[in-house]
């Protein structure tokens, strides 16, 4: 298949060519996945279900400036997904409320307290972002109080539905529109798409650039890992260009303080800004995410970036302290006579904000879905799952909630959160061990890393680089393109930042190469990079550090291995 891209497309090189083949892409389709389009791959808003009474309802809202409320979830797509209603009703004129729950005392999504404090604010209709799929009794409350509801999901649910004017969400079971790969932010700006042609028709004036909005929708894109397909890839190519340039306030401080250098990447928003959103929501003030990314003061934007700056570097000592008991605790158990298909770790003294990040890391160390939990002083513990390809989470805890094994929970395939009686802990790792068995032993034994070609240290350079970034953006289902250096020697190992392992990468023609390992203190890859073993078979991905202006290629180290010695 690469051979036929390279052949019919004169300008797409042999390795490109390669690393769409890998990716299934055909020669028919290859023009697209290189240069995907908003105007190319947008559906249709109208073939999601409920989707035009919602934008009728939110169009009646604006012409009748009504006082509405928007409901987001804590997480970057909550965040995105608010400042996009945020920003879109402002324009008209309106003075829309955003709220975001406590993660710790409200938890996810609507309750019933906060949807009586907003009635009483006077609020007629209800916009829920990110959440309100499985909130059937806060969301009766709401139709109690004579509140209009509005929902915007894309979770997993069950058959029952909550009270809605209008529920769009493309994971229903009567959503036809093949759209469950977008995130809520995605939903929305399809929801905002639809409106604006509303009010067209209503010759209401005064709709935003919807364009101009497309740095959010890239941002609660990568930060979600949704799959890269699809109109996903042309929000996230056309979002990056919006973010380059820094027509958004809040984004631009938080890029000054995560010391973002050189153009926006998917790496960016993934690992530099995304966290940084988050951080409020983990372990501060839920709605200061939310609030940055609607601002247009460069000075009040600078002072919440500067907060999210100080709550993260908070929540990374705190994360550093929790992890270091979640691996002792997983290590034991895969170091058993029996080790688990998962982890599940738990303690009384965690931060339920973090908990998240806990499972994420240990999945990511032992190759297992690991769930990580938080208990309270009443024995109820919140926890956050993270999975494998190929092992459904969010399936097997809705299961759960289902047979009473858990109090409640829901989530995506890939990740999930629960909440459990202590006294159910058994229960429940005997509940998910019977239920994942099968699953995890299959995703166990492709325990393969697949590689794109085969590179020498003098191979990676900055054009390599560029000729590779054409075929992104990268993300989830549409991997970095990884590279194998065979026989490299690791030199000058050292630790930079908290627990990243640098090195320079020696090929045996004399050529070298600058080399980062991330996370990877205290582990066997540091480990051996630090020590200096060699040779080493090397896999990583290419990409280009921006530092003080100048552009220099280097290998992010995904993994290593010694070299099999001839019998």
């Amino acid at each position: 298949m690469a051979q036929a891209i390279s052949q019919d497309h004169d300008g797409i090189s042999d390795l490109v060519a390669r690393v769409l083949a890998v990716r299934d892409v055909t020669s028919e389709d290859a023009n697209v996945y290189l240069q995907p389009s908003i105007r190319d791959l947008l559906p249709d808003p109208s073939t999601l279900t409920d989707m035009d009474v919602a934008c009728t309802r939110l169009a009646a809202a604006i012409a009748d400036r009504e006082s509405v409320a928007i409901f987001g979830d804590y997480d970057v797509d909550g965040a995105t997904s608010s400042a996009l209603m945020h920003r879109f009703l402002s324009a008209f004129g309106l003075n829309p409320e955003i709220y975001i729950p406590d993660r710790i005392f409200e938890g996810y999504g609507p309750n019933p307290d906060a949807v009586r404090e907003l009635h009483g604010k006077g609020h007629t209709l209800l916009v829920t972002v990110d959440c309100g799929s499985t909130s059937i009794d806060a969301l009766a409350e709401a139709d109690r109080l004579g509140m209009d509801i509005v929902i915007f999901d894309h979770h997993q649910l069950g058959t029952e539905l909550p009270a809605a004017t209008a529920h769009v969400n493309p994971n229903r079971h009567d959503d036809l529109s093949g759209q469950g790969h977008l995130c809520a932010a995605g939903v929305v700006f399809l929801a905002l798409v639809g409106t604006a042609r509303v009010l067209r028709t209503q010759n209401l004036a005064g709709a935003p650039d919807l364009m101009s909005m497309l740095d959010l929708v890239a941002l609660g894109t990568v930060c979600d890992v949704v799959p890269l397909r699809g109109v996903n890839r042309a929000f996230v190519r056309r979002g990056l260009e919006v973010m380059r340039q820094q027509g958004n306030a809040g984004l631009s401080a938080l890029g000054r303080v995560a010391r973002l250098d050189g153009p926006p990447s998917p790496y960016h928003l993934g690992f530099l800004l995304g966290p940084r959103i988050n951080a409020g929501g983990r372990i501060g003030d839920a709605a200061l995410g939310a609030r940055l990314l609607t601002l247009a003061d460069a000075g009040e934007a600078d002072e919440i970036a500067d907060q999210l700056e100080a709550l993260n570097r908070e929540r990374q000592a705190i994360e550093a302290q929790m992890l270091e008991e979640a691996v002792a605790e997983a290590q034991a158990e895969m170091e058993s006579a029996s080790p688990p298909s998962m982890l599940l770790t738990h303690s009384d003294d965690w931060h339920p904000g973090i908990v998240g990040l806990l499972a994420s890391r240990l999945k990511d160390r032992f190759r297992r879905p690991s769930i990580a939990i938080a208990f309270d002083r009443n024995g109820r513990g919140s926890g956050s799952c993270r999975s494998l390809a190929g092992v459904d989470i969010g399936a097997a805890v809705r299961k759960a909630v289902a047979e009473g094994v858990l109090v409640k929970g829901g989530g995506h395939a890939m990740a999930a959160g629960l909440t459990v009686e202590k006294a159910r802990l058994g229960d429940l790792r005997a509940f998910l061990e019977a239920e994942l068995l099968q699953s995890v032993s299959d995703a166990v034994a492709q325990n393969e890393m697949k590689v794109d070609g085969a590179l020498t240290a003098s191979a990676v350079h900055t054009q390599l680089v560029e000729d590779i970034e054409r075929a992104g953006p990268f993300g989830a289902g549409s991997p970095q393109p990884v590279f194998a250096l065979p026989s490299h020697r690791a030199m000058y190992g050292k630790v930079v930042g908290q627990n990243h392992v640098s090195v320079t990468l020696s090929s045996g023609d004399g050529a070298s190469l600058r080399a980062i390992a991330f996370r990877t203190l205290d582990t066997p890859l540091g480990d051996a990079l630090l020590r200096g073993e060699g040779p080493l078979h090397i896999a990583g991905s290419a990409s280009i550090n921006h530092y003080q202006g100048r552009q220099t290629p280097q290998l992010r180290i995904t993994d290593a291995a010694h070299p099999e010695v001839p019998r």
